[in-house]
């Protein structure tokens, strides 16, 4: 028996992870993650006086709480919480129990953390950097980069464009997103001549025929360019364009993407519609750009603010904010 764990609460756990092995297939290590949980669970019911069989909803959010008090991040303490959902069902329904305590406990939730992006200054330099590159390899960046920040693709979305995809009055570019939907993005100029210059290059080599299959081919051109290798290469640029290497990624160009347009005035339901997001609420993690916009939008706009501009006062703070 486990330290912290009541022999009787062992027994069901013993019994819960050998269904969730036969039953669901369940893996070594999720086990293991399971029954730490559990005798977690079990060592703070012990402590209350209280069993697996006994405990009620009170108890599991006294629980709850003293996660949080151990400070462990609300993703930790939710992974948690489905362990221990789990295990009151598995007594739910073997009739260990009548009710399940765990079933209306709603699961801690992070504040969803803000992309990280660029500065506009940032991406110009590191797109002039990628274009003083010489060579097939540079030709390839140059265009993967114009094209991340012109459409916000997906780096795997990039990779897996077919060299068909482009063509030489092209202003939109047809790409196969996540669950295999079709979107259509645009394509700057810039984005457009990389992406035929890289072309050409290849084709040069097969006397003008297509070099394969693939717009961004790797060393065997049957198979396209990998992650890593783009992403090697990018910490490259970006180490040659004076700019930390670990702040830059292709993802965070698509945040970039995203970041700069809403700054420019786009709205969330077309950057829905060019980030290839099928519910607005992931687009929604950018609303905090929004509304910086918004605001400033009224502090330049609104007619109380410029009358104050005009008079030369400062505008009186908003009831309750003056210390903030």
């Amino acid at each position: 028996m486990r330290p912290g764990a009541a022999p009787e609460m062992e027994r069901h756990v013993e019994s819960f992870l050998e269904m969730m092995a036969a039953e669901r297939g369940a893996a070594r290590n999720t086990l293991a993650a399971y029954r730490a949980d559990l005798d977690d669970l079990a060592g703070f019911l012990r402590a209350r006086g209280e069993s697996a069989l006994g405990c009620g909803q009170a108890d599991l959010r006294a629980w709850i709480l003293a996660l949080a008090d151990q400070g462990l991040s609300p993703r930790t303490q939710a992974r948690r919480l489905a362990s221990v959902r789990g295990f009151f069902r598995f007594l739910l329904r073997e009739g260990r129990r009548a009710d399940d305590p765990a079933r209306l406990l709603g699961s801690p939730r992070a504040a969803p953390a803000l992309p990280k992006n660029l500065t506009e200054l940032e991406v110009d330099t590191l797109l002039r950097t990628a274009a003083e590159g010489r060579g097939s390899s540079a030709l390839a960046m140059r265009a993967g980069l114009e094209i991340l920040y012109a459409s916000g693709l997906r780096i795997s979305e990039l990779l897996a464009l077919p060299e068909a995809a482009l063509t030489p009055d092209a202003e939109m570019l047809m790409v196969r997103g996540k669950g295999g939907k079709d979107r259509l993005v645009p394509l700057s100029s810039a984005a457009r001549e990389a992406a035929l210059a890289l072309r050409a290059a290849h084709r040069g080599k097969t006397g003008g025929k297509p070099a394969g299959r693939w717009l961004f081919p790797g060393r065997d051109p049957r198979r396209a360019l990998t992650r890593q290798a783009f992403f090697l290469a990018l910490k490259d640029i970006a180490i040659r364009a004076g700019i930390d290497p670990g702040r830059v990624s292709p993802h965070v160009l698509r945040h970039s993407f995203a970041s700069h347009l809403l700054g420019r005035g786009a709205d969330l339901r077309s950057l829905q519609m060019l980030l290839g997001h099928a519910d607005i609420a992931t687009t929604q993690v950018y609303t905090h750009l929004l509304s910086e916009r918004l605001q400033k939008l009224v502090e330049e706009r609104h007619p109380l603010a410029l009358a104050y501009l005009e008079s030369g006062d400062a505008p009186p703070h908003p009831a309750g904010t003056e210390d903030r």
